[in-house]
């Protein structure tokens, strides 16, 4: 019994869902093909991630271009080429090649070779190069040459999800076509089409939850879409939904929201302590809530709320948005989780920061500070006065020094008209120099000791005596 994903495959161009741009540029190729009879372009760079659509769309052009009314972008399904291109590895015609398994440089010189024999059944020998990017440096080399000038009968398709890992020379010898992720609503309505097709019950939003658990890939919706159905019975439930998939009880985000929304930091601890008790991914948790913060911020900001109620509500969303990182980086992410809760409802309780300053009393005004008043030309006042002028000249008699003269200020230069007047800044206080000593003789000096002095008259009496007896 095949699955989903296989069941639900896109057959034809118009099958394929959210790849517009690179439909509409292979249709306009395939109806150029059919006018003039022969394809123009014959090496293809399909590139996306994972279920977008790559293989599905080399299959597809394999059958258009072989197609008994071809090329054309709408085959018939029911002539031999398109009934051989439902099952490639039956197809002589329609190689798929898997360069994980097959990266060498050998194995692309077999390739290379194997190009020049000519199609079995069909009008054109298709090669499907699946995960290109693994192939070697040396394969890319050898692969070269036959890209840039294939011969009028092979047509290449290469499929990669890292088109970073592709070397530029292939690039330049290919036409690059982009797979883009799905969006939600698009594959949403495809898994809504497959429930009618195979008689499931849905209950409104189960789907949308396996649409978002896709991440963008038809082919992990279609796979979940298929266990979930599996798991429910025949039936897609909500809560099915939710346990299968490992996210959280809407009640809990619901909760948490609210919790947060009104400040109450005991509400938002009960519910985490029942996340843990039902053993939550937090980060699935966390995705959750903040989904449901930016849908509760769209219905405040369509409702026409007020400005301070709109910032309120961004300001918690920015600040949990923040904590991301570290939930992710954390060993105990339901520590962050909890503190990041308890601090984003203690939000509503802060004063706006107009408050923080105090409001002054009715009839009273603020003190303004008078700016001072500069006067061009005019030099800035002193800070100090100028010290009193001293006299230089004692009229002392041999006894007194003069004090040393202070100096002099230096002139002032007077302020210049274009630029504000700078104060002076104070010079600290000189102290007063003690007056100098008096010069003094040596006989004032021997006068002013009486030793010295009686010592010198009894050595003039000695050489007196001296004197006498010679």
């Amino acid at each position: 019994m095949a699955t989903l994903a296989l069941k639900f495959r896109p057959r034809t161009l118009s099958d394929l869902v959210g790849q517009e741009a690179s439909v509409k540029a292979l249709n306009n190729a395939l109806l150029r093909a059919k006018a003039s009879g022969s394809i123009n372009h014959q090496a293809f760079l399909f590139a996306g991630l994972r279920g977008t659509g790559k293989t599905s769309t080399a299959r597809i052009l394999a059958r258009a271009l072989n197609c008994a009314e071809g090329p054309t972008p709408t085959p018939c399904g029911v002539c031999g080429p398109c009934q051989a291109s439902e099952q490639p590895d039956r197809n002589l015609d329609i190689l798929e090649i898997d360069a994980a398994s097959r990266a060498s440089v050998d194995d692309a010189r077999a390739l290379r070779e194997q190009v020049q024999t000519l199609p079995a059944f069909c009008r054109y020998r298709v090669y499907i190069i699946d995960e290109v990017h693994m192939l070697s440096r040396q394969a890319f080399d050898a692969l070269l040459k036959i890209l840039e000038e294939p011969p009028p009968h092979a047509v290449f398709v290469l499929a990669t999800t890292e088109l970073q890992d592709v070397p530029d020379t292939i690039k330049s010898r290919v036409q690059i076509f982009p797979f883009r992720l799905i969006p939600v609503g698009l594959i949403e309505a495809r898994l809504q089409h497959v429930c009618d097709s195979e008689g499931v019950a849905c209950e409104p939003g189960s789907l949308r939850l396996v649409a978002e658990a896709g991440q963008g890939s038809m082919r992990d919706a279609l796979t979940t879409l298929d266990r979930v159905i599996s798991a429910g019975d025949g039936q897609v439930l909500e809560e099915q939904v939710r346990e299968q998939l490992g996210i959280v009880p809407s009640v809990r985000v619901k909760g948490a929201l609210e919790a947060i929304l009104g400040g109450d930091a005991v509400a938002a601890l009960d519910h985490c302590a029942a996340l843990a008790s039902l053993g939550a991914d937090w980060v699935n948790f966390w995705k959750e809530l903040m989904q449901a913060f930016r849908d509760h911020l769209e219905a405040t900001a369509r409702s026409l709320a007020g400005p301070h109620e709109l910032l309120r509500i961004s300001r918690m969303l920015n600040f949990l948005i923040q904590r991301e990182r570290d939930l992710r980086d954390s060993g105990l992410p339901q520590v962050v989780v909890e503190l990041a809760l308890v601090t984003a409802a203690q939000l509503p309780h802060l004063k706006p920061l107009d408050d923080l300053g105090g409001s002054a009393p009715a009839g009273a005004q603020r003190p303004t500070q008078q700016k001072p008043v500069s006067r061009v030309g005019s030099a800035p006042p002193l800070s100090r006065p100028l010290p009193a002028k001293t006299n230089h000249a004692t009229q002392q008699a041999g006894k007194t020094s003069l004090p040393p003269a202070e100096p002099a200020a230096p002139p002032r230069l007077a302020a210049s008209p274009f630029a504000a007047p700078m104060p002076e800044e104070p010079k600290p206080a000189k102290e007063p120099e003690p007056p100098a000593q008096p010069i003094k003789s040596a006989k004032q000096l021997i006068e002013d000791e009486p030793p010295l002095m009686a010592l010198l008259e009894d050595f003039k009496g000695e050489v007196l005596e001296i004197r006498r007896g010679s």
